[in-house]
């Protein structure tokens, strides 16, 4: 069995590659960039992207099933290229923001890759994620040029999820049967506040890295001058609010898929602690 990682180059897909990998299962890496992406050995690659569907052709040739990275410009002509290639399995990551109206929401985006899919007829599974714990490295700089974490919301609870786990569920389901038509909502293992977050980053340094709550206007004002789009910005800081009135529970989909625990946010802290100057 071949499987085709897309987007094998960022985040999610690299690690994807890993864990199919690891598996024993033959991969096949579409990626911009094959120097960069480091891919392990035995991995065959085509130089492509989802953004450039005249690369899809050779790519989908001869593969059973794919790791679908969220491109929504082009999924429509992928699936199209992957329904004539004769693919059935089509594992498409997408997000736990499907159906959030919100301007700002990228929703828009994962809503658009889970229509096209599912009107192709593919045999299909849409993972959907929240959080990533990798969203915390913005606040790397702050800690290692001033020792603080600085944000609005400090009480805001998250279930941020290692990126780690959403490559084992997507190997996972990509080489095992019972997956058809599901939809699985991911989350990492335990609600979390923003304030403990940054006492676990203190704690992977061994010293105090103290909590510096701005105001929502602060934090907007902030964003914007790094360059977030406005209603970005909104869209996030209204998720932080209400979930202060409705606190973030774990799906617990990981565990059960995987049959062993999720990373934790403390296991992430200590696994990056570089990152913050460690």
């Amino acid at each position: 069995m071949t499987i085709l990682v897309t987007g094998a180059t960022g985040n999610v897909g690299r690690l994807v590659v890993d864990a199919l990998v690891e598996r024993g299962v033959e991969v096949r890496a579409l990626t911009v960039d094959p120097e960069r992406a480091a891919l392990p050995e035995g991995v065959e690659v085509v130089v492509g992207s989802l953004a450039r569907p005249s690369t899809l052709p050779v790519a989908l040739k001869g593969v059973e099933a794919v790791y679908l990275a969220p491109m929504a410009r082009t999924v429509t002509r992928f699936c199209e290229l992957a329904a004539e290639a004769g693919i059935r399995r089509v594992v498409a990551l997408s997000g736990s923001s499907v159906g959030q109206e919100h301007e700002g929401s990228s929703g828009h985006g994962f809503a658009a890759v889970e229509k096209a899919v599912a009107a192709a007829d593919f045999d299909w599974t849409f993972l959907r994620p929240g959080m990533f714990m990798n969203n915390t490295l913005g606040w790397a700089g702050s800690v290692r040029e001033s020792g603080v974490v600085r944000t609005a919301y400090g009480d805001a609870t998250q279930t941020p999820i290692d990126l780690r786990d959403i490559a084992a569920v997507a190997a996972h389901v990509l080489v095992t049967t019972g997956h058809s038509g599901e939809t699985y909502v991911l989350s990492g293992p335990q609600s979390v506040t923003q304030r403990e977050m940054a006492a676990a980053i203190g704690a992977a340094l061994g010293r105090e890295v103290p909590f510096v709550e701005l105001t929502r206007e602060e934090q907007r004002a902030e964003w914007v001058a790094h360059g977030f789009p406005e209603q970005v910005a909104d869209w996030l800081l209204d998720g932080f609010a209400g979930s202060l009135e409705h606190r973030q529970a774990p799906t617990g989909v990981v565990e059960e898929l995987l049959g062993r625990p999720g990373i934790t946010y403390a296991e992430w802290a200590v696994a990056n602690v570089a990152a913050f100057g460690g």
